[in-house]
C-alpha cells in the first residue's frame, strides 16, 4: 500500500469508499436514511473536486495498484500552524492493517510548519476515538456542528502536536 494524492480519476471511488464506511460507521447511529443525505452531501463529486484545488491542504488516497483503500483531506489555517484534518477514512475490509497510520504519518509530513492537528470525531464512534488516541492525540472539547456549519451533529475534538 502507498499513499499519493488523489486525482480527479479517483474521485468516483473516493465517494463509494466513503460511502462504505460511513455506513458501516454511522448508520447504527443515524440510520441509513441520514447517513444517505450526509454522504450526498459531503461527499457529492462537487465537493470532492473542490477539496482538490483547495490552498494549503492535501488530498490523499492509499492505494495498492488495485483498490484504494482510504482516504485523507486535511487544510492548514491561514497562520499555517494549526491543520484541520477533515477527513481520514479506510475501507472496513482494509481497517486495522496499517492504512490510517500511513495516511496520518503522510498528513503530518505534509505541513511541516504546522505546531498542531486537529480533528472532529462523532463521540460514539469508538474505533475512530482509540485509533486517534494510540496515534497521540489527546481530547480537547467538543463542537455542536461536525463538518457543516449548522450540522446539528456534534462531535468531540482532539488535538495533537506536531513538530
Amino acid at each position: 500500500m502507498f499513499v499519493r494524492t488523489a486525482s480527479e480519476r479517483d474521485l468516483e471511488t473516493i465517494k463509494a469508499l466513503l460511502a462504505d464506511t460511513w455506513h458501516a460507521t454511522y448508520d447504527a447511529i443515524y440510520g441509513v436514511e441520514r447517513v444517505d443525505e450526509i454522504t450526498a452531501e459531503w461527499h457529492s463529486l462537487a465537493s470532492l473536486k473542490a477539496r482538490l484545488t483547495r490552498p494549503n491542504s492535501e488530498f490523499l488516497v492509499a492505494d495498492d495498484g488495485k483498490t484504494i483503500a482510504g482516504m485523507a483531506f486535511a487544510a492548514a489555517s491561514g497562520d499555517a500552524k494549526t491543520v484541520m484534518l477533515h477527513q481520514l477514512y479506510v475501507l472496513p475490509r482494509h481497517q486495522r492493517a496499517g492504512v490510517g497510520r500511513l495516511l496520518l504519518d503522510e498528513i503530518e509530513q505534509c505541513f511541516p510548519e504546522a505546531r498542531m492537528l486537529r480533528l472532529e470525531v462523532e463521540e460514539a464512534n469508538a474505533g475512530a476515538i482509540a485509533f486517534y488516541e494510540a496515534n497521540g492525540f489527546a481530547h480537547a472539547g467538543a463542537t455542536a456542528n461536525c463538518g457543516a456549519d449548522q450540522s446539528g451533529i456534534p462531535a468531540l475534538i482532539f488535538e495533537k502536536k506536531l513538530g
